[in-house]
């Protein structure tokens, strides 16, 4: 028996992939599939730029709205539950189409990966650390023991500096000493296209979308979460309204998410398996469409 067919549709945020991926999944007879680290969590719609109740009647979408913004979601859990919504799918006869920015999980998702053990005990001490000496003290240290897994790590990533650390220390080995992440050998038949806009244009849409966040209310969306998990509150956007004054909210979260959309087209550019296409074409649906539609 073959491998099932995934097909994906990737690029940095705010490229246009949630219009596009409605329309490919209407003529694939596909149902989506998020791959998006925040649009899990309910209540946070705003900020992560949700597709509408509109948008999920008209195609069905997966992994969105199913956890609360307190639930602390790991790569490993995120794993389970795609490759579960993936196989449900294809049993309806239907094409999974992954959507989403996150490169993280779509390979954990397509790929053979595994996630090392965790420790709370050991999480908690990094953790205090972190808070006394600062995230980057940690990312200096994490420097010495891994450079490889610390070259792709932001400083200021606090979050994935504590789980690399954690991991040297249950296993006694680097983080990035795992060649499964060299190969880009997927369990599924995989097509990825991905989306990719002249920069400048791409920067104009962040700016208007974050104008447009503002203005809907991500401050008193964000506010009134309770009880946010360290890894929804590294959401772009809602971190700054934590973080920032109003004077320089819309600056920070414009820099952030220029920063963040930077990284992103590096990490798919990284992956050869992923064929670009110019999201401003005119006959983008077309030439996209029939590349995921192929055997």
């Amino acid at each position: 028996m073959s491998d099932p067919r995934v097909a994906a549709l990737v690029g940095p945020t705010a490229v246009g992939k949630t219009e596009l991926s409605l329309e490919l999944a209407e003529r694939l007879d596909a149902e989506i599939v998020s791959v998006d680290s925040m649009q899990v969590y309910v209540g946070m719609d705003i900020g992560t730029a949700k597709v509408s109740m509109e948008q999920r009647a008209r195609v069905p979408h997966h992994l969105i709205d199913i956890r609360p913004p307190d639930h602390d979601l790991t790569v490993a859990e995120f794993q389970a539950l795609a490759r579960s919504a993936i196989s449900d799918i294809g049993k309806r006869g239907r094409l999974p189409l992954l959507v989403g920015g996150s490169g993280l999980y779509l390979r954990a998702v397509v790929d053979d990966l595994e996630f090392p053990e965790r420790s709370g005990e050991v999480r908690r001490q990094l953790e205090t650390e972190a808070e006394e000496l600062g995230a980057e003290e940690l990312h200096r240290r994490l420097a010495e023991l891994d450079p490889k897994a610390a070259s792709r790590i932001e400083p200021a990533n606090g979050r994935r500096t504590i789980r690399a650390l954690e991991v040297i220390e249950l296993t006694g080995r680097p983080f990035s000493d795992n060649d499964s992440w060299e190969r880009y050998d997927s369990m599924y038949q995989l097509r990825i296209a991905g989306l990719t806009r002249d920069r400048a244009d791409l920067f104009r849409r962040i700016e208007g979308r974050v104008q447009t966040m503002l203005g809907e209310g991500l401050v008193n969306e964000a506010r009134g979460l309770a009880g946010m998990s360290r890894t929804a509150r590294q959401a772009l956007g809602y971190r700054q309204v934590f973080e920032s004054g109003p004077e320089t909210l819309y600056d920070d979260i414009v820099r952030a998410t220029k920063r963040f959309a930077r990284r992103q087209e590096s990490w798919f550019r990284a992956d050869p398996r992923v064929r670009w296409f110019d999201a401003s074409s005119p006959g983008v649906a077309d030439e996209v469409a029939g590349y995921l539609a192929l055997p």
